[in-house]
């Protein structure tokens, strides 16, 4: 219960509220142990930390130390990883498996690969088999807890972090760790895979309160920018008739358009300051919580199951004979130049199919790539239009400054040649 604006009672319900005595524990079992279960039965889940900053994010998910700390304060990553191996080695039924790490930031509105800083622009792609991911992100494999949690250490310590008046330790940019698994079975011909992606969003902020100034008032601006492009995503998915949920109107609602508007489990997590300084931003964070409660998800099997027993073979050069055999099947039904093309984009994105595909199958497969050819160039004409229109700025201002400089200069040629011509009569005018 809170008071709103007008000093009014306000009730809100949610499906579960951890006091300031809770434990980690207690939010792992309640928050993320389904969504770990689901993901090695091969159902995508993501998990989201929201919240002002300094309320209790990033503690949240990676405790006080993503290494060293006592087992009551470790954080949701930390159990994840353990309960993801735990379910892998105990289950009868899963015969071979394999665990990936990624993770990257959104740091002004950059996504960032914080495992090799070298890929400091990465883009978002979307397929019909992978759904929305991140291309060419690092992908890591993992063998066990100990090695998960090195290699996550690794990347929090290039994670963005300023210090405000609110936080000596503010997250400047929103964090994304994804594992994904992928297992046999002997309880089918199947090999089966999920997802658990886990973000640590940035804390909105208040300029007034945290007194950024300079680059951390520029992150302070754009991590605002995208918290505000979230709440309108979430605004578009909870409208009776939505004509259009704007995803793409910021980097974060784009990574996360197929946990809250796909097939995903999803759970979100409002973090709040128990200070009655902070009462307007707790309000505003519970609100979005219920907004965001209303959400309706489809939880399903991906579907991107192959059969074990014949697995899908990577199309090469080296393979003469798939590769004539899947040409000639093309060649009956397309023209020349889109068979030429269908073979130039197989080999630059890499796409995984069997040989002996019916020429229905290789069509879809054919549309799928050519649809992430065509979100990689709309992406690459917005990046130039924002590039141009931000050298357009430079430039603007560049040229008033030049304006100005040659004004003081020219007046200041005319005070010298003033000063001459007095000295030629004896004297010398006043400055």
């Amino acid at each position: 219960q809170f008071l709103d604006e007008r000093d009014e009672d306000v009730i809100f319900s949610f499906d579960k509220v951890f006091y300031d005595d809770a434990e980690q524990s207690d939010v792992y079992n309640f928050l993320a142990v389904p969504i770990v279960a689901d993901a090695v039965n091969g159902i995508n889940g993501t998990i989201i930390s929201y919240g002002q900053t300094g309320a209790g994010k990033t503690y949240s998910m990676e405790g006080p130390s993503i290494l060293h700390c006592n087992e009551l304060k470790t954080g949701l990553v930390q159990r994840v990883v353990n309960d993801l191996f735990e379910c892998l080695r105990t289950s009868e039924d899963i015969t071979t498996w394999t665990v990936k790490l990624s993770m990257v930031e959104i740091y002004l509105e950059k996504v960032r690969d914080l495992l090799d800083l070298s890929k400091d622009n990465l883009q978002i792609k979307e397929s019909k088999s992978q759904g929305i991911f991140i291309y060419g992100a690092t992908e890591i494999s993992i063998m066990n807890s100990s090695d998960a949690l090195e290699r996550l250490s690794e990347g929090i310590a290039n994670r963005a972090v300023g210090e405000t008046q609110m936080n000596l330790a503010s997250s400047r940019s929103h964090c994304v760790y994804i594992f994904s698994v992928q297992h046999g079975s002997t309880a089918d011909d199947k090999v089966r895979a999920g997802k658990i992606v886990l973000v640590d969003l940035a804390g909105s902020e208040k300029v007034e309160k945290t007194g950024a100034e300079g680059r951390v008032l520029d992150e302070a601006k754009t991590i605002n920018k995208s918290l505000s492009a979230l709440g309108n995503v979430i605004n578009a998915l909870t409208t009776a008739k939505p004509n259009h949920v704007p995803y793409r109107d910021s980097k974060l609602t784009r990574i996360l358009q197929d946990a809250l508007g796909g097939s995903s489990r999803a759970a979100l997590l409002c973090c709040c300051s128990p200070s009655s300084s902070n009462a307007p931003e707790s309000l505003s964070t519970i609100r979005f919580g219920t907004r965001t409660k209303l959400i309706k998800t489809l939880p399903k099997l991906i579907p991107n199951e192959v059969d074990s027993v014949k697995k899908p073979t990577c199309y090469s050069h080296d393979q003469d004979d798939p590769r004539d055999r899947i040409l000639s099947k093309l060649r009956l039904s397309l023209k020349e130049e889109d068979v030429d093309l269908l073979e130039e984009l197989f080999v630059q994105e890499g796409i995984i199919f069997d040989p002996d595909a019916a020429v229905p199958d290789i069509d879809l497969a054919f549309q799928d790539v050519a649809s992430r050819q065509i979100v990689s160039l709309v992406q690459t004409v917005e990046e130039l239009t924002e590039t141009v229109q931000e050298l357009t700025d430079e430039n603007e201002k560049l040229r008033h400054q030049l304006e100005f400089a040659q004004e003081i200069a020219a007046r200041a040629q005319c005070a010298t040649a003033d000063r001459s011509r007095g000295a030629l009569f004896g004297f010398v005018p006043a400055a």
